[in-house]
């Protein structure tokens, strides 16, 4: 072990000593503040002024969709490190008149002119194997705009125009710039090399500092636009026009014909039952069914008596967690191309098998995928519920922070690099091909309890994600952790998992523990083989809200790793 590496463990163990003595006072109470209790409306964003945009459109009448939309556009503005209208959407929607959940894909497809062999050439021209992070190779289609507009149709009650006026009026008068966005945008300063990103995002040539008024007027305008012409102006119209020039000058490959035929799916949820709970996900090409395969194995364990923080629920999550992410790194695809096994990956006899395989005593080095019949990205997460009982679960992102790099000129907004998780070995469920859905990290998830709204809630970050739903769930189930302690409790994150990119796990991965872990569990941990890292994240960053049909009140929470608020009134 490295010196440094030895230090910075050190320093997780000496935090640990003191999180764990505070724990034996106050018995896990991890939360950093109370949870947000409220009647009518309930939001919780990244962000506290884009939640105040959320209240502000319940407050006038509008959906709790209205509302997320709001929020949307204006973290676009607020925290384009991590989302925007160049990005992808996904949502869940739990609908209280039909009495039902519906989710919405509303991802983009790569270029249909980009043939797999051109494109393995040019990268082989490049010295490369893989899809770069950055620059035209790995954008694909931006959905965002289109989920906007499709969710809105639906589910909306305000007109267009006026959901997005406050995001307007934020881009043409500038906010002042947070504390952790400041941050990630001082990192995203390498993109300047990449044409229109320091017009867009880097005023007079740096990154703005915190509490610095940041305004753009181009984004702005590109909203207007939408709010007076609707979803055809991003998809058929000049924006349309403006972003395929863009490209076809830049070495790109996304056409005007490849937006002008995008289109969002409705699609199914899909659910696992753990101890009386039924937690939602949307099917592939996103990875929110890993979450289900973790708690489907682990309900075979009983972690409550095993106790948070214990080295075997450590244990067994990290075990659960590599086997559910080898299936990830094989079966997950969009589903046009390659059927995923759902059903079968998650059903209570495919979780028996695999838990089998799990050794109570010994990390395993690497795991097979089963049979059946990504670990950076940047992400928003935000979730809103009305006065009328409807709730939304929204997830947005560029994925790599910005995005690929590329502004197209004048609309204020960075393309995304999603295409970068597509594999390009060939004939494998994820590999690359024209018009084809990338492989997707970014999820929303939904709880019922007994066909009733019971929670709505999202962890961001990359491969995180998965993971830190099926904690949030075991936190509150298994650990009697309300919806603020069970977000701001330390986290376990497993990273070096086999990837739906090609890589494959042969070492075990590490495991990264927050501080308020005992040192002797990190001791027995590594006596059974696991790799224990010091604190290295993303951890990721949690909003949710629970709905206590009982009283009929909300409850929400915003976890301290970001800069969010939960509001409600």
């Amino acid at each position: 072990m490295s010196l440094l590496r030895f230090a910075g463990l050190l320093g997780v163990l000496c935090c640990a000593q003191l999180a764990h003595a505070q724990d034996r006072i106050t018995g896990h109470n991890f939360a950093t503040r109370s949870e947000v209790i409220a009647r009518h409306g309930m939001a919780a964003t990244s962000q506290p002024l884009a939640t105040q945009v959320a209240l502000d459109i319940l407050k006038k009448g509008g959906s709790a969709v209205d509302a997320a939309i709001a929020a949307n556009a204006t973290l676009g503005l607020m925290e384009p490190t991590g989302n925007g209208m160049g990005g992808d959407l996904f949502a869940i929607v739990w609908d209280n008149e039909s009495q039902q959940l519906y989710g919405l894909n509303a991802s983009g497809r790569s270029p249909q002119s980009l043939s797999y062999d051109h494109l393995k050439s040019i990268l082989e021209e490049q010295g490369r194997e893989r899809i770069p992070p950055f620059g035209p190779l790995p954008v694909s289609v931006p959905g965002c705009v289109d989920g906007w507009f499709e969710l809105h149709d639906r589910f909306g009650k305000l007109p267009m125009s006026e959901v997005l006026q406050p995001a307007i009026g934020y881009a043409n008068e500038g906010f002042p710039v947070s504390e952790l966005i400041a941050y990630y945008w001082g990192g995203g300063r390498g993109l300047a090399r990449f044409p229109g990103f320091a017009e867009t995002f880097l005023p007079d040539g740096k990154a703005p500092a915190k509490g610095e008024i940041f305004r753009n007027p181009m984004l702005a305008s590109t909203l207007q636009t939408l709010a007076s012409e609707g979803r055809d102006a991003f998809y058929k119209g000049d924006i349309a026009k403006t972003i395929a020039e863009f490209m076809q000058e830049n070495g790109g490959y996304i056409s005007y014909e490849d937006l002008a035929s995008h289109k969002s799916e409705w699609v199914d949820p899909v659910s696992v039952n753990y101890r009386g709970y039924d937690l939602w996900e949307l099917p592939p090409n996103g990875q929110g069914i890993a979450a289900l395969q973790i708690l489907g194995v682990l309900e075979g364990y009983d972690l409550a008596s095993m106790g948070f923080g214990s080295a075997d629920h450590v244990h067994y999550f990290v075990e659960a967690k590599k086997l559910a992410f080898e299936d990830r790194a094989r079966f997950y695809a969009d589903q046009d191309f390659h059927k995923s096994p759902v059903a079968e990956l998650i059903s209570d006899e495919y979780s028996a098998a695999r838990r089998e395989l799990i050794s109570p005593r010994r990390a395993a080095r690497r795991y097979d995928a089963g049979n059946p019949s990504l670990e950076e990205g940047d992400t928003i997460y935000l979730t809103v519920a009305d006065k009328d009982r409807n709730m939304v679960s929204l997830i947005q992102s560029n994925y790599r922070g910005f995005g690929s790099g590329m502004c197209p000129p004048g609309l204020g907004f960075c393309l995304q690099d999603r295409g970068e998780l597509f594999d390009m070995a060939p004939d494998r469920m994820n590999s690359y091909a024209p018009g084809k859905r990338p492989f997707h990290t970014i999820i929303p998830a939904f709880v019922t309890k007994d066909g009733k709204p019971f929670m709505s809630f999202g962890v961001m970050g990359g491969a995180t994600q998965p993971q830190g739903h099926a904690q949030i769930m075991i936190n509150m189930i298994d650990f009697g952790m309300n919806i603020q302690e069970a977000g701001d409790a330390p986290r376990i994150l497993h990273s070096g998992s086999s990837q739906p990119t090609g890589q494959r796990m042969t070492d075990g991965g590490e495991v990264s523990l927050e501080s308020g872990f005992d040192y002797e569990v990190v001791r027995q941990l590594m006596g059974r083989g696991h790799s224990i890292n010091f604190a290295r994240g993303p951890f990721g960053g949690y909003q949710g809200i629970m709905y206590d049909a009982e009283i009929d009140v909300y409850y929400g929470a915003s976890e301290s790793r970001k800069d969010g608020q939960a509001a409600g009134y």
